[in-house]
């Protein structure tokens, strides 16, 4: 995202280049055994350590006020180091003491800007977290999404009914895993492209009719994932269905060709180790046979199964 902020970079590429020639035809330099090295790499380092946050905020983020006045603050953040670094070599009189307003501007200013970009960050954050209410619960972690469905994997939900088992261990919480019937057939009959796009839809579909408190995942390939704290086992099968029927009557076209999309899913108590309830869920693939032209639902009781 760069290409973005040429003219941002580009100014400040030539303030500091305003500032070195300032210091270098009005200042007298230093004999090199004057120098102070370690201040020199100090404040040289805050210089350095401030235009690689710069670029870095810059590179991940797209135009806008609040990506602005953060790269404005430790812009000048690195401009105010800079300035001091120049001290360091160029002796500047003090009948003019230009160089010490000029590092306090570039540094206080630095420092305000900074917050007024943090505090507006602070506001973009929060409604990004309402966008994300779904997608996770209690702690983040941007390596568990999934690029394909932006929602976290497998190893987010099992992190996450660890730490809800350890902070209320007498709730009743409740895990589901859903998969699409013929799944395979979408792939093969119309791509692999129309089936990442039925995937997406599917997980648009079950983030809508969700719970602000129920967390999505993608679990593995067609099959997702969903946490439901607190609520109780039949309560959980009855939102359950309810989700698998408003996917069976979502409209889905597949190069102009409408498709029928249907779940299968089970349900059960999320009390024992998640790996002991996802072996508890297998007979998903295992003892159900499903039509591949209608819904099904399979539900799954801390001690039977039914289909």
């Amino acid at each position: 995202m760069l290409s973005l902020h040429k003219t941002p970079l580009a100014l400040l590429l030539l303030t500091t280049l305003v500032t070195f020639l300032a210091y270098s035809t009005v200042g007298i330099a230093k004999p090199l055994d004057t120098i102070q090295w370690l201040d020199v790499i100090a404040e040289g380092g805050t210089a350095l350590m401030a235009g690689l946050w710069l670029l870095m905020t810059l590179s991940s983020r797209p135009r806008g006020k609040v990506t602005y006045l953060l790269a404005a603050g430790m812009g000048l953040i690195m401009l105010g180091a800079w300035s001091d670094c120049m001290d360091e070599f160029y002796r500047v009189g003090k009948e003019q003491g230009w160089d010490h307003w000029l590092e306090a501007i570039f540094t206080l200013g630095g420092m305000l800007v900074l917050t007024a970009g943090l505090y507006f960050w602070r506001h973009e954050q929060l409604s990004l977290n309402q966008h994300l209410q779904k997608r996770e619960r209690l702690f983040r972690d941007h390596r568990a999404f999934d690029r394909l469905t932006q929602l976290v994997d497998a190893n987010y939900l099992r992190r996450l009914i660890a730490m809800e088992q350890e902070r209320h261990p007498q709730v009743s919480n409740c895990v589901a895993l859903l998969d699409i019937n013929s799944f395979h057939v979408l792939n093969r009959d119309h791509g692999v492209a129309e089936g990442d796009r039925a995937l997406q839809a599917v997980a648009h579909m079950l983030l809508l009719n969700l719970s602000n408190q129920d967390v999505l995942c993608r679990y593995a390939g067609d099959r997702f994932a969903i946490y439901m704290p607190a609520i109780t086992i039949a309560d959980a099968q009855k939102k359950i269905d309810h989700l698998c029927t408003m996917v069976a009557q979502m409209h889905f076209y597949a190069q102009n060709q409408q498709v029928q999309i249907s779940l299968r899913a089970v349900c059960s108590e999320a009390l024992e180790e998640l790996d002991v309830l996802l072996a508890r869920l297998e007979p998903l693939d295992q003892k159900a046979v499903f039509s591949e032209a209608t819904e099904t639902v399979v539900r799954l009781s801390p001690t039977t199964v039914y289909s």
